[in-house]
């Protein structure tokens, strides 16, 4: 496990006048799940695909514990993102350039655990939404990333699925730990899942707040005890009100 410092001084999109990001410090523990919270367009996947090299047009640095180029990081996508032509199996294996026997049962592991070892031979146009989620949960996993992106993962879910996928990931993440940052515009998904919660401005986006989730792990799925620590936060972070 890896710490993680983002420091962008400026994104600015081609054409645009004013910049996307500007000043925006974060700093990620090793092991740490960090929950990011902005308004949709704020820049959150502006700033996911800056971190992962898919935009290199900023100025700033990342670093990925001592690595400022081509750290290892896993990215979990708004859409599943699989080939259709690929079986389930094939595409986690994507990811590998000459996988090793460790490696093949890593993958195996991450099947069974994510409940999809009966379906590694289906095709995607086989498989629900939830399920192909969970494959792409499965693919960024298997690189075993320094750093593990995902954004909005489960954005087009209905509730009753969301929290399905959700909790198998919370149980992914606390069996074999990586530091992540997960972008989300649903606040108690957030308290959910983060250790701590990063509130974002808009245009530029900037870091406003960083709060300490205090539920206890084992207390996650109380729809309670999330309320009451959302109405904590309305009550002792009134700068926090737009995104509440």
């Amino acid at each position: 496990m890896t710490d993680v410092h983002i420091h962008i001084h400026e994104k600015i999109h081609l054409g645009a006048k004013l910049p996307t990001i500007e000043n925006f410090a974060l700093t990620l523990n090793a092991g740490e799940f960090v929950c990011l919270v902005g308004q949709s367009g704020c820049g959150k996947t502006t700033l996911l695909n800056s971190i992962a090299g898919l935009d290199s047009h900023f100025s700033g640095e990342i670093r990925v514990g001592n690595q400022t180029k081509n750290p290892k990081i896993g990215f979990v996508f708004q859409q599943p993102c699989l080939l259709p032509w690929r079986t389930v199996r094939e595409n986690i294996d994507v990811v590998f350039t000459n996988q090793n026997a460790e490696q093949i049962l890593y993958v195996d592991n991450l099947l069974d655990f994510m409940q999809l070892t009966a379906y590694s031979n289906a095709y995607p146009k086989q498989l629900s939404e939830g399920m192909r989620r969970r494959v792409s949960i499965i693919r960024a996993f298997a690189v075993n990333p320094n750093l593990l992106l995902m954004d909005e993962p489960f954005v087009s879910l209905d509730a009753p699925m969301a929290r399905e996928v959700r909790f198998l990931l919370q149980q992914l993440w606390q069996q074999r730990p990586h530091t992540v940052l997960f972008v989300t515009h649903d606040l108690r998904e957030a308290i959910a899942l983060a250790d701590k919660l990063v509130f974002l401005t808009s245009r530029p986006m900037r870091v406003l707040q960083e709060v300490t989730v205090s539920i206890p792990r084992k207390n996650r799925h109380d729809i309670h005890a999330i309320e009451n620590f959302r109405e904590f936060l309305i009550q002792n972070y009134p700068e926090l009100q737009p995104l509440l």
